[in-house]
């Protein structure tokens, strides 16, 4: 591969949401390391797409099978100067090969579930040697690092770095809230924003939209987690009666025809939740384990979310303690809240503010990740 002339950073973001936080990352890594050239692989088709869209100025590939002549192929074709693997993304043969041939190797934004970790104990012995061979273990949360540590990795490695994911770039709410509206064709509407939902959420959501429209015009955006299931989002409201354009029209500057909208893009909603005006994060109706509810506050939006949060927890409990996050049993729960909400427009707007505050005080991981990739690149 052809080399700018400075380092060579592969970068390892297994699918969307490793993705998200490989942009925040890799946008921070050029204002400090300039030419560096950077490479991102991906596993899913759906992360190479939002990489390949979002990443313009990085190589974007999908990865080597995990095997070892095809992982030693990769290495010398790229010839990268560190490795760097995003969250827990643990592939045996991939890190053995590229330890093998001495690059230096991070793990950043480091995270494991409680439930991942009962899974992973079982084979600790396995796992403790490929952890050994990472410089550094940036993780989001103590409870992680604790994880980690347990798992084999060597304790003076690891750092609370925090989550890469609250830093994304934040410009003015105002202009990007007026921009988000414009391309979703709505004005004086209330938007219901249900952000990556899953199977089995749809449904529930409904009754929300259908009981703030008993308040005044609503419009309700539906962003599926996975492009897969836009077909099946259509069947469904197809089946209730309810028509609905699709978002990629509106932004290509159709005029809205319906009060439903099926965000059929990728790489659009984390803009997207600033024009809303009451925001659900889905994969936590349905035991998915939630979706990242910072994209939603930093724009000043207090976040609804369902019972199963397990992979977001922490960022769900300080939400939900500074209140501007609401966490409720059902798709009913839901709807009753919201009408609550919208009857008491003065409350609701000061936990919007609650959000947005929480948001801000999150910032900071990605300069704490950053200075370690700069620090193995120096010494190489």
């Amino acid at each position: 591969m052809a080399r700018s002339g400075g380092r060579t950073v592969w970068l390892h973001a297994s699918s969307v949401g490793e993705v998200q936080a490989a942009i925040i990352l890799i946008g921070a890594l050029r204002d400090t390391i300039g030419n560096a050239t950077i490479v991102v692989t991906t596993t899913t088709e759906q992360g190479h797409r939002l990489a390949s869209s979002r990443l313009p100025t990085a190589v974007c590939l999908m990865a080597p099978l995990d095997l070892p002549q095809a992982v030693r192929r990769a290495v010398r074709t790229l010839r990268p100067d560190c490795y760097v693997c995003l969250e827990t993304e643990i592939w045996p043969a991939m890190l053995t090969e590229v330890r093998r041939a001495g690059i230096s190797m991070l793990l950043l934004n480091g995270r494991i579930s409680p439930r991942s970790f009962r899974r992973y104990l079982r084979i600790r012995g396995f796992l403790a040697p490929l952890l050994d061979g990472f410089r550094h273990v940036a993780v989001i949360s103590e409870a992680d690092g604790q994880r980690y540590a347990a798992l084999g990795a060597p304790a003076s490695r690891i750092q609370v770095c925090g989550n890469l994911k609250y830093d994304i770039e934040t410009p003015s709410p105002e202009e990007m809230r007026a921009t988000s509206r414009r391309r979703l064709a709505v004005d004086g509407e209330r938007v219901f924003l249900c952000g990556s939902t899953h199977e089995g959420e749809e449904e529930q959501l409904m009754a929300g939209f259908r009981a703030l429209a008993t308040r005044g015009p609503a419009v309700w955006v539906i962003a599926p987690r996975h492009l897969e299931r836009f077909s099946a989002v259509e069947s469904l409201l197809r089946r209730a009666g309810m028509a609905f354009d699709r978002f990629s029209a509106l932004a290509a500057g159709a005029p809205r025809q319906a009060d439903v909208v099926v965000v059929d893009t990728i790489g659009d909603l984390a803009d997207l939740y600033a024009g809303g005006d009451y925001v659900f994060c889905g994969g936590s109706l349905v035991k998915v384990g939630g979706h990242n509810i910072v994209e939603a506050a930093r724009w000043g939006r207090a976040v609804y979310f369902g019972p199963h949060m397990k992979g977001c927890q922490d960022a769900a409990d300080l939400l939900m303690r500074m209140g501007g996050g609401f966490q409720v049993a059902d798709g009913h729960a839901l709807a009753d809240l919201l009408l609550s909400h919208a009857d008491a427009p003065e409350q609701y707007a000061i936990a919007c503010a609650r959000a947005a505050d929480m948001a801000a005080s999150q910032r900071g991981a990605v300069a704490r990740q950053v200075a370690l990739v700069c620090g193995v690149l120096s010494g190489c």
